[in-house]
């Protein structure tokens, strides 16, 4: 099975972009973030046509996450359990086949938590907490679980081109780090970070100062896998290529393979 992950910031204006890749990656499920519209303004009909499943948690002109697949995506959970005030749409979950059995697969779309001195960043920790809570009982099924998303956590100082920028950004902070340590520690594997430790390996590139042109990139979105799926972790790839095409995205999508 393989299962990609992209943050196409607007699937309005990328919807070619995702059909392409589909045609070119044929992927078994594609986690989508940062939709920015409402289930409704979601373009079903155009990937339905293609041959795709759809399934979306959609909010106007925000966030939005969604889960493209071969299979019908069943047992749909939509939005991240553990404060029901929250309304931005981050979190889709659903099953898919796999084998004789299922994965369980969610689009994540963490908060940014910018500026740090605002209530942003307590809510991106706080989101993050919920996230462990869930997925601690997640893995207690003891099946093949994906968490894969635009996490907005730059792990290391090797996950980032120039680290000395991001050391008060929110995505690199001491506090957001720890915690997404503290969510791996539940016994996920980090699917990229399993397969290789070369630096220069990144998903993300401002529009701003010419990032992309100088390769000024950091590398923000990630695939967790419980130990029934990274038992099952061949190949683990960044398609760096979609970052070059016609206003694309300024993330790309990554991609494993489970045996």
């Amino acid at each position: 099975m393989r299962i990609a992950t992209w943050n196409v910031n607007s699937i309005r204006q990328r919807l070619g972009h995702v059909l392409a890749f589909l045609k070119e990656a044929e992927p078994d499920a594609l986690c989508l973030q940062e939709l920015k519209c409402v289930d409704a303004d979601f373009p079903r009909a155009e990937i339905e046509e293609a041959g795709w499943q759809v399934a979306i948690h959609g909010q106007k002109g925000f966030n939005g996450v969604a889960i493209i697949s071969r299979s019908k995506l069943e047992d749909v959970r939509r939005g991240l359990p553990g404060d029901e005030s929250d309304e931005q749409a981050r979190y889709l979950e659903g099953v898919l086949p796999l084998g004789s059995g299922v994965v369980r697969l969610a689009s994540i779309y963490l908060p940014n938590g910018n500026p740090p001195n605002t209530e942003k960043y307590p809510y991106k920790l706080a989101w993050m907490e919920r996230l462990a809570v869930h997925a601690k009982g997640l893995l207690a099924h003891e099946e093949p679980l994906v968490l894969a998303g635009d996490y907005n956590v730059i792990p290391e100082p090797r996950d980032a081109r120039d680290p000395a920028a991001w050391t008060g950004d929110a995505l690199f902070l001491a506090p957001t780090r720890t915690a997404f340590r503290k969510l791996q520690s539940l016994g996920f594997t980090e699917a990229l970070r399993a397969s290789t430790d070369a630096p220069g390996l990144y998903t993300f590139w401002d529009y701003q100062a010419g990032a992309w042109q100088r390769n000024n990139g950091i590398r923000i979105d990630h695939l967790l896998l419980s130990p029934q799926a990274a038992d099952r972790l061949g190949a683990v790839s960044i398609a760096k290529h979609v970052r070059g095409w016609d206003k694309a995205s300024d993330h790309v999508p990554v991609l494993i393979e489970l045996n």
